[in-house]
């Protein structure tokens, strides 16, 4: 699989560049909550927001498998840098699914517009001549301080009848002059992403700039038949998330690891003195690195189903689901087990490592990443069958 995604855009052996930057960056964006500059244009650069772009407008329409591979080599560096990555490319995907007009007008100066948004149904619209109003205000953007275009979702009236379910909405593809940004963003982990609050304020949005959200759910877009637009939200939704995490793990065990091998060099881990033995620290190392490359191999399989496009069966995406999540679980366990044997100078305010403890753990919240739905999904799958 690996080898797969590096014969296709490049973007994989870009992203080592990328990841050494953000690496260097790290401290800043977390001092500032916001990456820097410098590391949002070397993004740009490597690809990321015009992966998932279509091919008539000068994207790539590249792989799942690659993206995945190309944000664990980013977030291996800075998790905050790998998400931000992730977003420019999963927003943009789901702005494809937008009408050929759209298309235009999102990439009229080129395929690495930084599109950033969410699909909370948190907006309200409202119908006009021509299009539609919106006014809403979305938390948790990441990205937007940076950003070109933001697609947001918002509910929009019914037929006034009796109705099941949630109510209908729609997406809507919103210029950077249209939206303001309010400085809300204070969490714990994944500082750096600048998951600032974007506040629409009653903004007419033309209807070739807007899509019922059901597209995107069933991977129906309406100007692309791309393997990578035609795949359902819920079969990829958590390949937006998952990748980082995984990354920033491996970052933390090449950290933890060189940490663990000067302090064993200077004698811990030996009878009689304090500490763990070495045993333990052989123990969390084999248990750590294991669980990490289950999950990137579980992930690279997900990649790879998701590359199907609209093939995909509801069998294959309710084994997506669970794998996402369960990758996830998988290192939070093995960063939290590092964490916990990584001594005083592991929990110091200038340790990478830590701030990895808290981007991991910030990241397994993620609704998309949350184990009890993924398994409802699964075994009514499974026992259906």
């Amino acid at each position: 699989m690996l080898a797969q995604a590096r014969q296709g855009t490049g973007l994989v052996s870009r992203s080592a560049g990328l990841a050494e930057l953000a690496r260097r960056r790290a401290a800043d964006a977390e001092d500032q909550r916001r990456l820097t500059p410098d590391v949002v244009a070397l993004m740009l650069r490597t690809g990321f927001a015009r992966h998932f772009v279509p091919a008539a407008h000068g994207g790539a329409e590249g792989t799942f498998a690659e993206f995945t591979e190309a944000v664990v080599t980013v977030a291996e560096g800075c998790a905050a840098t790998a998400w931000c990555a992730s977003v420019a490319s999963s927003l943009a995907r789901i702005a494809a699914h937008l009408p050929q007009e759209a298309h235009a007008e999102v990439w009229a100066d080129g395929p690495d517009a930084f599109v950033v948004g969410s699909l909370s149904p948190l907006g309200k619209a409202t119908p006009v001549p021509g299009g539609w109003r919106v006014s809403g205000s979305w938390a948790y953007i990441s990205g937007v301080d940076y950003s070109d275009w933001a697609v947001v979702c918002a509910v929009v009236p019914g037929d006034g009848g009796a109705q099941e379910g949630p109510p209908p909405a729609r997406l809507f593809a919103l210029p950077r002059a249209e939206y303001a940004i309010k400085d809300t963003w204070t969490g714990s982990g994944m500082r750096g992403t600048g998951s600032n609050t974007l506040i629409a304020d009653d903004v007419f949005v033309p209807e070739w700039r807007s899509v019922d959200r059901q597209r995107l759910l069933d991977g129906q877009p309406q100007a692309s038949s791309a393997d990578c637009h035609t795949v359902p939200i819920q079969a990829v939704n958590g390949l937006s998330c998952a990748p980082a995490a995984v990354g920033a793990a491996r970052g933390a065990l090449r950290l933890w690891t060189g940490d663990t091998a000067l302090r064993l060099g200077r004698g811990a881990g030996r009878p009689g003195v304090p500490g763990p033995a070495r045993s333990t620290y052989e123990a969390v190392l084999t248990r750590s690195a294991g669980e990490i490359d289950a999950a990137l191999l579980l992930l690279e399989r997900a990649g790879a189903v998701a590359d199907r496009g609209a093939r995909i069966t509801a069998e294959e995406t309710a084994r997506n689901v669970r794998d996402y999540a369960l990758s996830t679980e998988l290192v939070v366990n093995a960063v939290n087990r590092m964490f916990a044997t990584a001594g005083t100078s592991g929990q110091t305010t200038d340790s990478p490592l830590q701030r990895i403890w808290r981007d991991v753990n910030s990241m397994a919240t993620h609704i998309a990443l949350t184990f009890d739905p993924a398994a409802t999904l699964y075994a009514a799958r499974a026992f259906t069958l």
